[in-house]
């Protein structure tokens, strides 16, 4: 089912104007400009190569744009040092890969548990709020496995509690469900769904996928490192 357009009057979250980035003198995004609204999907789409992972870098932190500006909840992080940069990561922006990058050594509950725990947040406080978003997310039975004791689908849900643990302001998804089957997919697709229209935290998902998009306000196509179809309704 299709994302409902009504959105709660919440601050903006995210403000890119103009944004440009080149790699060894070749151009990949030319001025990229959008906006996320507190508790909105926005999908990226577009064929390989078009910029939406560079994009998508450029969001988080990851990568410094050449030329343009990038406000999350109002403040600019494109000349942040890199330790004020990764503050803002550990704070306001969660993370959903399409391949989990889940940490091997640590079970469910601690990887969930890692961003809170950078974050200085007190043990109690820490287990009771992983505890919370595993059993929402339907895996509290697994909490103590290891990545390699879950199957794609499980650990993917993990992720999303990861990404989701700190209550972010943002997260940025890359491919969430390229690596999953389509029914294991179409339950990450709804958790994410449901867990940004009640926490209101915006995503920013980049996806090949059609059924991804649908669970997305509206979508952001992008060739050539340009937007080519702002604000595409897909409800």
């Amino acid at each position: 089912m299709a994302a409902s357009s009504t959105l709660s009057p919440e601050p903006r979250v995210l403000t890119v104007s103009g944004v440009h980035k080149s790699y060894a003198q070749r151009p990949v995004l030319g001025g990229v400009s959008l906006t996320v609204d507190a508790g909105e999907r926005v999908a990226l789409m577009g064929p390989s190569g078009s910029g939406k992972t560079t994009l998508l870098n450029c969001l988080g932190g990851v990568d410094r744009p050449d030329n343009g500006s990038i406000q999350l909840m109002g403040q600019k992080i494109e000349h942040l040092s890199s330790d004020e940069l990764a503050g803002v990561r550990r704070a306001r922006i969660g993370t959903i890969f399409q391949f989990f990058h889940l940490l091997p050594t640590l079970t469910a509950f601690e990887n969930v548990e890692l961003p809170l725990q950078l974050l200085g947040v007190a043990a109690a406080d820490r287990h009771k709020r992983v505890s919370a978003l595993l059993d929402r997310v339907g895996i509290s039975n697994r909490e103590q496995a290891l990545p390699a004791q879950m199957s794609g689908g499980e650990m993917q849900r993990v992720a999303i509690a990861r990404a989701l643990v700190h209550r972010p302001n943002l997260v940025l998804a890359d491919e969430p469900t390229g690596n999953l089957d389509s029914r294991n997919g179409a339950i990450v697709l709804d958790l994410l769904r449901e867990l940004s229209d009640e926490t209101g935290t915006a995503i920013v998902l980049v996806t090949h996928s059609q059924e991804a998009a649908a669970i997305c306000h509206r979508a952001l196509h992008l060739r050539d490192g340009l937007i080519t179809e702002p604000n595409l309704n897909v409800g």
